[in-house]
């Protein structure tokens, strides 16, 4: 399983609590070298105040819990 399929399965286990406010996340890039993660915040997720605490309190928090080379995650458009 490559890494990307990793974080993807890992994204599933986050999906179900952002889609019951109305958002999603959809995975972007994984770059190695850096440890960047890179995703779209989508639906009311999107725009959201609370975005930059969902990214690093609670997706950031649980995919460096399975990838400790992890060192960020960010948000595109």
């Amino acid at each position: 399983m490559s890494i990307k399929d990793q974080i993807e399965s890992n994204l599933e286990q986050i999906r179900p609590a952002l889609q019951r406010d109305g958002g999603d996340v959809e995975y972007v890039d994984y770059d190695v070298d850096s440890g960047i993660l890179k995703v779209r915040l989508m639906g009311s997720c999107r725009g959201c105040p609370y975005s930059q605490m969902t990214l690093s309190n609670g997706i950031k928090r649980h995919l460096q819990q399975n990838f400790p080379d992890l060192k960020d995650v960010v948000s595109v458009e």
